[in-house]
């Protein structure tokens, strides 16, 4: 039998018993309360290790649980300290990758006005020289004209000597001609076009 029918033998043992005139209290058989009161002693024990092993095993079942439900909340604190990490270096990512990439358009935008404004000015001195050369030309191209024009006069003189001699010297044609047969040839000067 166990502690909880003795229990029960007990309660009853205690509630059927002989009342005592004008009192609470009962009458009982000390002898019978004595033997059931041994028995639930030597029952006892094992009672008490089953009891024993149950607190032991609900405590161990609450310490795993503790142990259990603290290192879940210690692996999301620190899964959430890792993704705040994670969300932090990605917005510095974020941030230095867009003052990267602002940086590198104003420096193509600063090489680009810097390359333009070195072009236009080599294409400026280009221009310049191109004028003047076409300057030059063109005034070497009018003395060339000129000197063409001179050598021409030149050579239709010298083409018609007599002639053109007499009608530059002012002497008649017979004359000119005339000196010439009595071997004296009259000295003549030719001048530049330019002098005269």
């Amino acid at each position: 039998m166990d502690i909880t029918a003795r229990l029960a033998n007990l309660d009853e043992m205690v509630r059927e018993a002989k009342a005592m005139p004008l009192s609470s209290s009962v009458l009982v058989n000390r002898d019978e309360v004595l033997d059931l009161i041994g028995e639930m002693q030597e029952a006892l024990p094992d009672e008490i290790k089953q009891a024993r092993w149950i607190v032991k095993d609900r405590e161990d079942l609450l310490a795993k649980a503790r142990a259990d439900a603290e290192s879940i909340v210690e692996r999301a604190r620190s899964e959430q300290l890792n993704m705040a990490r994670q969300e932090e270096v990605l917005s510095r990512a974020a941030e230095e990758s867009q003052r990267v990439l602002a940086e590198a358009d104003e420096q193509a935008r600063s090489m680009r006005r810097e390359a333009e404004e070195y072009v236009d000015s080599k294409l400026a001195q280009f221009e310049i020289a191109l004028r003047r050369i076409l300057e030059d030309t063109q005034v070497s191209s009018r003395a060339l004209a000129k000197t063409l024009d001179q050598v021409e006069v030149g050579r239709e003189k010298l083409r018609t000597p007599g002639t053109v001699a007499a009608q530059e010297f002012g002497e008649p044609a017979g004359e000119a001609v005339g000196a010439e047969a009595g071997g004296h040839r009259p000295e003549t000067q030719l001048f530049d076009e330019e002098e005269r």
